[in-house]
C-alpha cells in the first residue's frame, strides 16, 4: 500500500517520498555491503573486504540525511497521527540500517584477518546465514515500501532460523577450538563474524515490527522468535569421552 498523498500541503508528501528513497538507497546499500563482505570471506580476499568496510560511510551520511530531513519534517510539519509515525518510522528504520552497515562492515574486518591465516572448514556455513539474512533484509524494505505489514510479519518470523543456524555453528567452532589450540584465533573470529550476522538479522526484524506498527498503529503481539540457545551451550571436549556432547 502506497503512502497516501492526500495531503493539503504538497510538499509534505514530496519529503515522505524523499524519506522513503532515501531509505531504501541506505537498505541497498546494506545488502550490498554484507554480500561483499562475506564473498570476501569465501574467496579470502582482503582489498574485497577492506571495500566492505569503507563503504559504511557512504550508509553513515545517508542516515544523517534522513535525521535532518525527519527533524525538519517534525518542526515545520507537526505532523499527527499516521504522519506522524511515517516521520517516526523513517528515523527508526534508518537507525537499525545503520547498525546493519556497522555490523557488515565488522563482518568485513575480520575477513581481512582471516584471508591470512589458513582456510577453516567451518566458514562453509557462513554464506548461508548470510543468504538468509539477505533475504529478511530485502523482504522488510519492501515491506516498508509498500507499506505491507503481512510481508513484514513473514521476515519477521524467518529470524529463528537465522538464531538457530547461528547456534550450531557456534557448536561446531567450539569443537574446532578444543580439539586444535591452534584453531582458536581463527574461530574466534568467525564465531563474531556469525554474531555479528545474527545481530544484523535482529535489526532487521526491528525494521519489521517498526513497519507493522507503522501500518497499523500497534507492536506485533506475539513474542519475538528466537532460537539462539548458545548460552545455554556446553560442549565437551572430544578427549573426555569420545564425540562431542551436546548438554545444552
Amino acid at each position: 500500500m502506497p503512502i497516501p498523498s492526500d495531503h493539503i500541503v504538497k510538499s509534505f508528501d514530496e519529503e515522505l517520498k524523499h524519506l522513503n528513497q532515501i531509505i531504501a538507497q541506505m537498505g541497498g546499500l546494506a545488502e550490498a555491503q554484507l554480500q561483499t563482505a562475506i564473498e570476501a570471506l569465501v574467496r579470502r580476499d582482503a582489498n574485497l573486504a577492506t571495500q566492505a568496510v569503507q563503504s559504511d560511510a557512504r550508509i553513515d551520511e545517508l542516515e544523517h540525511q534522513v535525521d535532518s530531513l525527519s527533524i525538519r519534517m517534525l518542526a515545520l510539519r507537526q505532523p499527527m497521527a499516521r504522519d506522524l509515525r511515517e516521520v517516526v518510522a523513517a528515523l527508526k528504520i534508518a537507525s537499525d540500517i545503520e547498525r546493519i552497515g556497522d555490523y557488515a562492515a565488522n563482518v568485513g574486518k575480520r575477513a581481512v584477518v582471516l584471508a591470512q591465516v589458513p582456510p577453516m572448514r567451518p566458514v562453509h556455513v557462513i554464506p548461508r546465514m548470510g543468504r538468509m539474512v539477505q533475504a529478511i533484509i530485502k523482504d522488510v524494505l519492501d515491506a516498508y515500501v509498500e507499506h505491507n505489514a503481512d510481508k513484514a510479519v513473514g521476515a519477521w518470523e524467518r529470524d529463528e532460523e537465522v538464531d538457530e543456524m547461528y547456534t550450531s555453528l557456534f557448536r561446531e567452532l567450539l569443537t574446532y577450538m578444543m580439539e586444535d589450540p591452534r584453531n582458536i584465533g581463527p574461530c574466534t573470529h568467525l564465531l563474531f563474524i556469525a554474531k555479528n550476522i545474527e545481530r544484523i538479522g535482529d535489526h532487521a526484524t526491528n525494521i519489521a515490527e517498526t513497519v507493522h506498527f507503522l501500518v497499523h498503529g500497534r507492536t506485533i503481539e506475539a513474542a519475538r522468535p528466537k532460537g539462539d540457545m548458545t548460552s545455554f551451550a556446553m560442549v565437551s571436549p572430544p578427549d573426555a569421552g569420545g564425540p562431542e556432547t551436546d548438554k545444552s
